[in-house]
């Protein structure tokens, strides 16, 4: 049976119910069965339960309905508004793992996916993914797909359940997904696989089915080559710099290059102290699983840079053999400056209950090592301490930072740490991980994927030793179930972040290109993207240099609102951020009119110019232009951080500039009073019905100046 036919059924029978069944808080559901209430195709979800349903007035009033399905490790929470303020849709947010189905709980403000849905109307949806049964690598033996879409798909059907009951209603309960990165895969994946269950959704800083691991290992590469030469190319990037490119010898425009046109943002780069390994430390296990002939092939097969005597890789090899002197725990670990790790898996646990669960002796779980003999002085990122005797012997811990004689630990097997012991002897090497810094030279995929047309030569072979597998459309799977097609029934709002440094830009177009395949001429009917600039990968509330990055988040929120006044009311949403793609960068106009999506444009002058020299005590004349893209809202707040003090102290004075009101003149005069270089930075709100008091659809842009004070 269709799931369409299924939701006819299911309206059937409950028209033939008691007026018991539908009367709203007549009673609890907490223990009630739902045999002929829910019935699905995916049998694996066919019996639903309800262990709590209560009134809760955190974090807004609302109904709390927690439950599962029997004979599965699935779990769900759902929250109701009140009767009289339910519109007749719900919000269901899809995690980048399986995950916990109270992540929601405890949120406030802006980053408050409860209250943000429950004041709109809607109500919310969370789910586990599936639990421990729900995440699925490659060769894990694990169903993808439970935890990519079924399980998110059960909770999805079994809520609209839940909901009939709750506001007495036999009419069709709107749907809309959404999830950012991994919850990108995940959401795209549900709604092409099923039918019926979602009405639309809004995935975000999407990328493509070849990001994995190639996104990561190109920018690990460019942070080795390039690690001192940042603070230059960041300089240059700002107002007011120059080329990025000046001053570097040839390996190192040449890693600029690569990494340029594999698509990172380089704009992104004024993070690089901070950057890290990201995902990569947990993806590079499974990488050598699939692939471990490519770790010996590097070093040993011509065509590979660790195969060329004169290659740089082979100066910052390590293969140091020592002895373990001694194990810094956490009780030692501030003495030695070293920060506490968190163990994979152990989120919302701790690392020394890990410790602890395995025996681990008291002193805390081991955080460090410090060696017999001081390692190599090099420009160390990662590397893998090879066990080589004592009860651990034969097994490997990777290593993500290194410190004279110390050893610092990052995710770790606890059980294998309770093994290790002082005079084991051990091996620090980082030949495995500098190899895997270049394999995306060695995963050229098929000439949809424009960026690796710098491996490619002029009849597009590839010019570099090819792996007999593509990985990326294995790790994909594993995250969404199936590759993502651009096929779905409903409508879609794709938003990317034009500063992500993880699912780099042009991965939200390569989506659109599937979709545009699928529906050609009618493709606006169904679909929309739009780019928020200045914004990087994290969903947060502060997702790190406030002069520097704002939250996407009110976008996100936005493009919820506007998808379901598509779908149900055929309210056409704004248009798409008009861009182009030019050697793997997401490029877009400097205006709003020209740009459009529905972020304001901000640019930004002192004294006439994105860059002046002034003399202490002298003051500077602050002129900015703020436009918005029509069907946009109004600009509610407009602040200057002069000095990079990361608040937003000085309130500018909004001026409009045309009858529409979709351009905005603010001028400000500031003295600085100490030398330096500033880059002045003013953030931009808007909100779409102008409401300041509202956290919730606020939508942040900055504009910056370089200023020099003498």
């Amino acid at each position: 049976m269709s799931p369409s036919k299924i939701y006819i059924t299911l309206f059937s029978l409950m028209m033939v119910c008691s007026s018991v069944c539908f009367a709203q808080n007549s009673e609890s559901l907490k223990g009630k069965d739902f045999p002929q209430d829910f019935a699905v195709k995916d049998t694996m979800f066919k019996a639903p339960y309800v262990d709590v349903d209560e009134w809760r007035d955190k974090p807004v009033h609302h109904h709390y309905v927690h439950g599962g399905f029997k004979g599965t490790d699935t779990r769900f929470s759902f929250y109701f508004p009140a009767k009289e303020k339910f519109e007749g849709h719900f919000f269901q947010y899809i995690t980048p793992v399986p995950d916990n189905e109270n992540l929601s709980q405890g949120a406030t403000g802006e980053g408050d996916k409860i209250g943000f849905s429950v004041s709109h109307g809607a109500y919310f949806i969370e789910s586990n993914g599936g639990g421990k049964y729900g995440a699925g690598m490659p060769g894990s033996g694990i169903d993808a797909t439970i935890g990519a879409y079924r399980a998110n798909a059960a909770c999805a059907q079994f809520s609209r359940i839940v909901a009939a009951r709750i506001y007495s209603t036999q009419k069709h309960i709107y749907g809309y997904a959404f999830g950012g990165s991994g919850g990108a895969y995940r959401t795209i994946g549900g709604l092409e696989n099923t039918d019926g269950v979602w009405d639309g959704a809004v995935p975000y800083v999407l990328g493509s089915p070849m990001a994995i691991p190639n996104v990561f290992t190109v920018r690990i590469y460019a942070m080795r080559i390039l690690h001192d030469k940042f603070p230059q190319i960041v300089d240059a990037i700002e107002p007011g710099g120059g080329d990025m490119y000046a001053g570097l010898n040839d390996e190192e425009k040449q890693a600029l290059t690569e990494v340029t046109k594999m698509g990172f943002p380089p704009k992104a780069w004024f993070a690089y102290k901070t950057m890290g390994l990201h995902a990569f430390p947990v993806l590079y296990p499974g990488v050598k699983m699939a692939d471990a002939k490519y770790f010996t092939d590097f070093w040993t097969v011509p065509g590979y840079d660790g195969a060329d005597s004169t290659n740089s890789v082979r100066k910052v090899r390590i293969q140091q053999s020592s002895k373990i002197k001694m194990i810094i725990t956490t009780d030692l670990a501030a003495k030695f400056g070293i920060p506490q790790p968190e163990n994979a898996g152990q989120a919302r646990g701790t690392a020394d209950a890990a410790w602890k669960s395995v025996g681990g002796a008291e002193g805390g779980m081991p955080v460090a090592f410090q060696l017999e003999n001081t390692l190599p002085d090099a420009n160390y990122l990662g590397g893998d301490l090879i066990i080589k005797s004592g009860d651990a012997a034969g097994k490997k811990l990777f290593i993500p930072n290194v410190s004279d004689d110390k050893i610092i630990l990052g995710t770790a097997d606890a059980k294998v740490l309770a093994q290790i012991k002082v005079g084991d002897e051990v091996v620090l090497d980082n030949s495995d991980f500098l190899a895997a810094q270049t394999y995306h030279r060695h995963q050229v995929p098929g000439k949809e994927y424009h960026v690796w047309d710098q491996f490619r030569d002029a009849t597009g072979k590839p010019i570099y030793p090819q792996r007999p597998m593509l990985l990326g459309p294995l790790f994909t799977q594993a995250a969404s179930g199936v590759l993502p097609e651009g096929k779905f029934k409903g409508k879609v709002i794709l938003l990317g972040s034009l500063w992500d440094s993880e699912a780099f830009p042009w991965q939200q177009d390569w989506y659109r290109s599937k979709v545009k395949e699928n529906f050609g001429d009618s493709t606006d009917n169904h679909f929309r993207i739009w780019f928020t600039d200045h914004a990087n990968h994290g969903d947060y509330v502060n997702p790190g240099d406030p002069d520097h990055l704002v939250s996407y988040l009110g976008v996100l929120q936005q493009a919820l609102l506007d998808l379901s006044a598509w779908v149900e009311k055929r309210i056409t949403p704004p248009a798409n951020t008009n861009y182009k793609v030019t050697d793997g960068q997401v490029i877009l106009p400097s205006n709003a009119a020209e740009r459009k999506g529905i972020q304001a444009t901000v640019i930004v002058k002192a004294n006439g110019n994105e860059s002046t020299e002034v003399n202490i005590n002298k003051p500077v004349v602050f002129s900015a232009v703020i436009d918005l893209p029509p069907n946009a809202g109004k600009i509610v707040s407009a602040a200057w951080d002069f000095e990079n003090a990361g608040e937003f102290a000085v309130e500018g004075k909004l001026i409009p500039d045309n009858k529409t009101g979709l351009r905005i003149i603010l001028k400000n005069t500031y003295t600085f009073t100490k030398p330096g270089t500033y880059f002045s930075t003013l953030r931009v709100v808007s909100q779409r019905l102008g409401d300041k008091k509202t956290p919730y659809t606020q939508i942040k842009n900055l504009g910056r100046v370089r200023v020099v004070v003498k």
